[in-house]
This record gives structure tokens, sequence and C-alpha cells, in this order.
């Protein structure tokens, strides 16, 4: 696609719901994309911020937080059928708002499954119950009830969404340069079976952000390039991962689920305190965190093999994090503090001055080596691209338009997650935001260089085993 054409036809209304660094983002590319003016578009969030990039749009900006009590009252005059709501919110239920447009008929898509606020800290809740694995299984249960209705994408953001699609282009690119003669699987079980061909036994999702800004991180302050609520809500829940069949032994504090599909398990530390080993073609080895996300569960569950009702095979799949390094300082601030929250918080934009985003899968397990699929994208590439974007938050917003418009393409899908749409697609509408989008292979493993300053007993025959990942 050109970077000014319109791709799809829309006559309704859109709420934007939420207005921070990917609401602010996306805008400027819906405008770009969509066949739409700024009279059928409105915003509705909890705070001031952004009200500036609103009105330069020329787009109704409305404050009023929603709370389960008034959520029906504030949207119902807003969206009815035909009309899409992009939930780029957080601390609102995205349950409840699927419902919602359901019932009156709206498109809906979002970037993560979120709860009413306090849910991921909620004490009252088993670590289980307040895990993304519990409020995955709760957004799929309502889809028996809702099949056929006006689409509702879920988790399609960068990280969970892109790297779901990235998944599947790199099974095919291994495929080809194996030799393995395949067609492009149209099944959960036909992809599944690929990767078992491939003998993928590990896919991170590997990412490096290594912008950097001109104005030092204060103490007490929060710094991030993306969503700062968002990141230290999922920082605090359990860490979580897909559990592959090869995997012989549980993590010592790692625990199964005891409902819903079975695909992960969950350990009993937050995610931001919880770091593994992982390799990313530019930064090379590196300690990444094992934040918990909604495609770590969605991808391992997708690429389940099954045979006479039982499973055959499954990856271990993990997000493996290094975040800006203000933001590293800024965790470990936030963990010394136990998990309460800084008192001033900055989402790093206008002040980068260097860096990029490095976001794609590993796979690990092919005797041909690691191989890593997907975006470079560096801040100047970025700021040429689109307005009011950073690499990080590019990368994002890129796939929420593509999930918008493939939306729109697909309208009777009701609940759909990124694994189950089409990802050449998506792909396509996503590539001309991503920078250098590429495939490269590596020798790296968990245990390189483990042994170099102190002897390890490792076990060399099973390089990719979770235990040799070791959690810091």
């Amino acid at each position: 696609m050109t970077l000014d054409n319109k791709l799809c036809e829309f006559a309704g209304r859109m709420v934007i719901l939420g207005f921070g660094s990917i609401g602010q983002g996306v805008l400027p590319l819906i405008f770009r994309h969509l066949p739409i003016t700024a009279d059928r578009i409105t915003i509705v969030t909890a705070e001031e911020r952004g009200r500036e990039e609103a009105e330069a749009y020329g787009v109704p900006f409305i404050i009023d937080p929603l709370t389960r009590d008034n959520y029906r009252d504030v949207l119902g005059p807003l969206l009815g059928k035909g009309d899409f709501l992009v939930n780029v919110s957080v601390d609102v239920s995205s349950i409840a708002l699927v419902e919602f447009c359901q019932e009156v008929g709206a498109f809906y898509t979002d970037t993560c499954i979120e709860p009413w606020a306090g849910g991921y800290t909620d004490s009252s809740l088993s670590v289980s119950e307040r895990s993304n694995y519990a409020l995955r299984e709760a957004a799929l249960s309502r889809r028996a009830a809702f099949a056929g209705g006006p689409t509702a994408v879920l988790t399609h953001g960068a990280n969970p969404g892109l790297v779901s699609h990235f998944v599947k282009q790199a099974l095919l690119d291994l495929a080809r340069d194996t030799g393995m003669e395949t067609a492009v699987p149209t099944s959960r079980q036909g992809w599944a079976e690929l990767a078992s061909a491939l003998e993928v036994k590990v896919i991170h999702i590997a990412e490096r952000d290594t912008q950097v800004s001109d104005v030092p991180k204060k103490v007490g302050e929060f710094v991030n390039t993306w969503s700062i609520d968002g990141f230290v809500g999922e920082g605090c829940q359990p860490a979580e991962l897909g559990w592959g069949t090869h995997e012989k032994e549980m993590p010592a504090d790692g625990y199964h689920h005891q409902f819903g599909c079975g695909s992960a398990i969950y350990l009993m530390r937050p995610g931001a305190a919880t770091r593994v080993r992982s390799w990313t073609p530019l930064e090379g080895p590196y300690h990444g965190y094992l934040i918990t996300h909604s495609e770590a569960i969605s991808i391992a569950d997708y690429f389940t093999a099954t045979r006479n009702g039982r499973v055959t095979y499954r990856p271990t799949v993990h997000y493996a994090y290094h975040p800006c390094d203000d933001a590293v300082v800024s965790i470990n601030e936030l963990a010394g503090k136990n998990w309460t929250m800084q008192d001033n918080q900055r989402l790093m934009m206008d002040e980068i001055v260097a860096g990029r985003d490095e976001l794609g899968v590993l796979l690990m397990g092919p005797k041909k080596g690691v191989y890593w699929y997907g975006s470079r994208l560096s801040i100047e590439e970025a700021r040429e691209l689109a307005p009011y974007n950073n690499a990080t938050s590019l990368q994002v917003t890129a796939t929420v338009l593509a999930g918008i418009i493939w939306a729109l393409e697909n309208p009777n899908r009701g609940i759909v997650e990124p694994d189950e749409m089409d990802f050449q697609r998506i792909l396509a509408l996503a590539a001309p935001y991503l920078g250098e989008v590429v495939g490269i292979y590596g020798d790296w493993t968990p245990l390189k260089d483990r042994n170099r300053l102190f002897p390890e007993e490792l076990d060399k025959d099973c390089p990719w085993q979770f235990k040799n990942i070791r959690v810091a």
C-alpha cells in the first residue's frame, strides 16, 4: 500500500477509547487510510492528555472515565450498528465492551484484554484468577453467544497481535530454507503439524528497545516509550508462558491452571521480577523480562497438535522484553518499592534522540539454528512515517490500523484472536510502517557461554529446556 490511500469502505461512526500514546499515534493513520471525517470520530478518555493532538484534527474530545456503572450510558449515544469502537484504554473491562458492542451491532478492537480497574492486583483473587490466561478464557467463553456477530478483534497491537503473524511467516521461511515442500496451512492443526515437523521447540517474543532520551530519568519517575500504566499493570501480573510438550521439568514455582485450554503455566512472582535469556540479531544475547502477554498463551494454544484427543505437540512460548534503558531503571526502582508506582510518570516521545525498537519472534529448535523474524524500526524512520509516534508506538498503531481494516473486510466473524486472522493481509497492511522487516538465522542458544565465568550443571542435550533458560 502507499501511505496516502484509502484502504476500505466505512460509513459509520468511530469511538477511540483512551488517548495515550497509542490513541494519539493511531489517529493520523485512521484519517490517512479510512474514508472518515472528524465529525464521525469521538475520543473518550479519562484524562486531559492528548487534547491538543485531538483538537489539531478537529475531533471531539470527552473526558469521562468509564466505570462499571456508567460505560453503557457514556457509549450508548455514540455507538450503534455499523459503528466501530477502538479500545486503547486501561482499567476498562474489555469483556464488558465486547458484550456491549455485540448488543448494539458495533465492530470492536483492542490491544490487550483489560479487567476493570484494580483487577490486575486484586488480592481477593487467586494468582491464577488474575492472570492473562484467565482473562483470555473469560473473553473466549463469550464466543458461542456471539458467533456470526460483528467482528471483535481481541489483542491486536504489536504484541500481542503482530507477532502472531510473524510466527506464521517465520515458519514458512524455515520450511523454504530447509527444503520442506509445504502449502500455506489452512487450519490450526495444519500449522501445528508444520511447526512440529520443523522441530520448533520454543518461541520467544524477542524485543529490544534501544531508544534513548536527552532528558535523564529522575528519582521517583517511571519512564517508558509506551503506556506506563499498561506496562506496570501487566508487569505486576504473574509471569506466564505457553508450556511446551518437550519440557521435562516445571520451574520450582510454576503451576498449571486448573481450568481452560491448558496451554500455559504461571509462576508465583511478577513478570517484571522474572528475567530470561534471549537474542535478537542487532542486540545479540540479552536478559529480558518475562512479562505476561496474551500471545504467549494464544500462540501456544493455536500451535497445539492433537491426535485422538491427545496433545502431541505444543511449543513453549513467552515474551522476553528488554525495554528502553530508562524503563529498566524504572522497573528496578518500582520493584524496590514493592511494586508501588512512582509518583511521576513520563512517556518518552519528542525527547527521544536515537535508537530503535527491534521486535520479532525467535524460533528455536530447528537444526539450521535459531531464526528471528520481525521489525527493526528506528526513531528517525518512525517520525518520517507518521506524526505522534515513536518506534515502539508505531509498531502498535500500524497493527491496530490493520486490524480495523481486516475487521471491516470480514464483518461477521464474532470474537477473533490474531492467530485466526489472515496473516498475509495483516503483514501487507502493516509493513509500510514497520521499517526493515527481516528474517535472520543465528547460532545462539540459552546455553551459549554459560560456563565462561562459573561452572554450571547443564543439560547440553536439551538446550531449549526451560530450566536452562535461567530465571534471574
